[in-house]
């Protein structure tokens, strides 16, 4: 399973965490369009994305649809405040193609952290890569232009022009879709 594989790169699982993990993992499958979570409702499985793309966002004040994540194949996602404070959540999170997931509850997850506490290092270093990714992104928006968060896109995140829509990525870019259309036209070869 892809999923033990990335636990076990990160540090080899014991016998019986892996064993434990197995019992409590349980796979689902969501449809394109279909939400594991809405606003106002509390985060409460972790899911580890076997298969497929999925899309987190929020609603601004001004009533548009703001991307905060794109995931996919061997991503993890949940709405991290909800999930770790218990309070409701401000994001979606909604399928953008059909997929597949494990997921594993909150009560499950703290129960693994105690009873394996080996498992804290995995729970910390994945914290650690997408507190990693997070941060990345923030600076991506507040200093590249326009022009080098698409280049950095194409470069990075290709995948992306064929799963989300250009709404979507434009907002996941901190910009209009006019101006990613512009951005994107300035990268095209010239005829």
């Amino acid at each position: 399973m892809e999923l033990f594989d990335t636990l076990n790169a990160l540090q080899p699982l014991s016998t019986a965490l892996a064993d434990h993990l197995f019992s409590v993992l349980k796979e689902k499958r969501f449809s394109k369009k279909e939400f594991l979570l809405r606003e106002g409702q509390i985060s409460s499985n972790v899911y580890f994305i076997m298969e497929g793309a999925i899309r987190a966002y929020y609603i601004n004040t001004k009533g548009e649809e703001i991307t905060n994540w794109f995931m996919k194949e061997g991503d993890v996602i949940f709405s991290v405040e909800s999930f770790l404070e218990r309070i409701p959540s401000y994001e979606y999170i909604v399928a953008l193609e059909d997929c597949t997931a494990y997921y594993i509850s909150y009560d499950q997850l703290q129960s693994v952290y105690k009873e394996f506490p080996e498992f804290n290092y995995h729970g910390r270093v994945l914290t650690e890569k997408y507190y990693m990714r997070s941060l990345q992104r923030e600076f991506l928006i507040k200093k590249k232009t326009a022009l080098e968060r698409y280049q950095l896109l194409l470069e990075n995140e290709p995948h992306l022009l064929a799963m989300a829509s250009l709404q979507d990525i434009a907002t996941y870019l901190g910009m209009t879709p006019e101006v990613l259309s512009k951005a994107r036209a300035s990268t095209l070869p010239a005829r």
